[in-house]
């Protein structure tokens, strides 16, 4: 298996996991700050099995600590944003908000790594674009969400921001090992949140902990080290191709779990990005899109 076919499926895996994760955010019922500490502990926990298990554990050098440690501070905040953000705009339309990152990762693929961009693959990019902007078109119709609508959009979009400056970081991290990264992010974001958490108010039955167990298992222990091994191998364009999965899985989770119908827009939308996404990653991979 080539390394751009085992990252395609890394990336493509991680994004199809994260497009379930505003389910279990919501399913917790707590605030997003206590959500993301929680989701940090659990995630400290599994991240530290998977490098036991797979013998990971090595001394990072000073620049590859401070870069995993600002990349933490990044990626947790864009936690805590994002997940603020489904109670006000929907899972659906912040998911779709959110993936604006891709826009604005290959931008700084441009800016920090010498990557050039064709015109074809700047088109799909395009079309995909066009879908989310259909999305966030039809306003939310779902039981949960509450006002500041556009609270929630700018929310997601300082979020999108966040993320792609941590992907940036990561890129620059290519020698350590992807689930060493995660839990370092994860300390950080422990160390970050303790002073804020609020512990009394904590989940009273196993089935309480149950979304924040999985939430840190799964959607950041498993999640996070596919996602991290998948940057690490791809060209930053083909990163933001697959990215796409998630907006498209979040919405079929919005619409299945949590009762958010979706509109003929929303399924134009979800259509376009996922026929952009195919089209981006099934073209050449050649100068056009590696470093150069």
């Amino acid at each position: 298996m080539s390394p751009t076919t085992r990252g395609a499926l890394e990336m493509g895996s991680a994004m199809s996991l994260l497009g379930s994760i505003g389910y279990f955010v919501l399913l917790s019922g707590l605030a997003p700050l206590d959500v993301v500490f929680w989701r940090c502990c659990f995630g400290l926990l599994t991240l530290a099995l998977i490098c036991t298990a797979l013998g990971l554990w090595r001394r990072p050098r000073a620049r590859e600590l401070g870069l995993a440690v600002l990349g933490g501070v990044a990626i947790v905040l864009n936690w805590v944003l994002l997940f603020g953000a489904y109670g006000r705009a929907s899972v659906a339309v912040a998911t779709a908000v959110y993936n604006l990152q891709p826009f604005l990762l290959m931008g700084l693929g441009v800016v920090f790594f010498g990557e050039r961009l064709s015109v074809g693959r700047l088109a799909w990019v395009g079309l995909a674009f066009v879908g989310m902007v259909l999305i966030v078109q039809a306003k939310p119709n779902a039981g949960y969400v509450g006002g500041d609508f556009g609270l929630g959009v700018a929310m997601a979009l300082g979020a999108a921001a966040l993320w792609a400056v941590a992907a940036v970081i990561t890129k620059r991290l290519s020698g350590m090992p992807a689930p060493l990264i995660a839990l370092i992010q994860v300390t950080v974001g422990l160390l970050m949140l303790a002073p804020f958490a609020d512990f009394g108010h904590l989940p009273q039955t196993a089935l309480g902990w149950m979304p924040l167990l999985v939430l840190g298992a799964v959607h950041t222990g498993l999640m996070y080290a596919l996602m991290y091994a998948g940057v690490q191998r791809l060209p930053t364009a083909l990163q933001g191709g697959l990215s796409f999965l998630y907006p498209v899985v979040a919405i079929l989770v919005d619409w299945l779990a949590l009762g958010h119908a979706l509109g003929t827009l929303q399924w134009l939308g979800a259509a376009a990005i996922l026929l952009g996404a195919a089209w981006l990653f099934r073209g050449p991979t050649g100068p056009t899109s590696r470093p150069a």
